[in-house]
């Protein structure tokens, strides 16, 4: 299913800008209709779940408690 470039960045919620950045970079693919370029919606679906995975992550990571310190118990 493709979708424009607007489109693309609603379902990503990044600026439209930046994905015309990126298609004029080629890092994404997208095909000019003569009137808009239109982007392979499938192309990102990988990309939301990794996004999904890190999110996941760094709430773990930042629910983590802290490791006593050993020198705090240090006394001379």
């Amino acid at each position: 299913m493709y979708i424009t470039i607007k489109e693309a960045a609603e379902y990503l919620t990044l600026p439209e800008a930046y994905i015309q950045e990126l298609i004029q970079e080629k890092k994404i693919r997208a095909i000019f209709d003569g009137d808009q370029y239109l982007v392979n919606k499938d192309h990102f679906k990988n990309y939301q779940d990794e996004l999904e995975k890190y999110k996941i992550q760094l709430e773990e990571w930042r629910n983590e408690p802290l490791p006593e310190d050993p020198d705090v118990k240090d006394e001379d």
